[in-house]
């Protein structure tokens, strides 16, 4: 392996004439890529695809996903959208987003491009694994953002039937807050007039 020097290296690059050969862990180090795609070529650090477009990042500009400053312009480590030219990332920023998006979602954080952005990333060596985001693989992470609040709040709940008790009328319809919907109260547990039908909470 050129970049550790232990044997048992079994990628090698396919540029011609290049006999350099390397592990895939030590892929990142060595700045290797290997597109994961029809003949799944690698290529060492010397021989690499680069990015075609000669857009630069400004001065202090960050990675739209970490947050973290970019290098001072396109490198192994830093990389842009070919559609956009303003969406810098890191490219192990990226990458990851790539592993949760998976093919259906992924795109530019920023223009939201899809097909050239995906054909670029994948010709650039980053992984896009055939399968839906991972949100959706997993929704009981998500169930609860699809539940409606359900209880009142008040510092006092006077309700006969307890806080998650709700009618559609009267003293015990429980209104939620108007601005954050995340907290509730019944009309009488707050001193609501029976015709009021909008209440904020005390936190907004």
């Amino acid at each position: 392996c050129f970049v550790c020097y232990q044997s048992g290296a079994s990628i090698t690059c396919q540029e011609t004439g290049c006999g350099r050969s390397f592990h895939l862990p030590c892929a990142v180090q060595g700045q290797c890529v290997t597109q994961y795609f029809e003949e799944y070529r690698s290529f060492c650090g010397e021989h690499c695809p680069q990015q075609a477009v000669e857009a630069a990042p400004p001065k202090k500009t960050m990675c739209l996903i970490c947050t973290d400053l970019v290098d001072d312009t396109k490198s192994y480590r830093t990389m842009v959208c070919p559609a956009c030219q303003h969406a810098w990332f890191h490219r192990n920023c990226i990458q990851g987003h790539a592993l949760r998006a998976g093919t259906s979602c992924f795109r530019c954080p920023l223009c939201r491009d899809a097909d050239g952005f995906k054909d670029e990333m994948l010709r650039m060596g980053i992984r896009i694994p055939f399968r839906p985001p991972a949100w959706e693989e997993e929704p009981a992470a998500f169930r609860a953002l699809g539940v409606r609040h359900g209880r009142c709040d008040a510092s006092e709940c006077l309700c006969p039937g307890g806080r998650e008790q709700a009618e559609d009328e009267g003293p015990w319809k429980l209104l939620l807050c108007c601005s954050c919907a995340a907290e509730g109260t019944h009309r009488y547990c707050s001193g609501l007039a029976p015709s009021t039908n909008n209440w904020e909470c005390q936190s907004c």
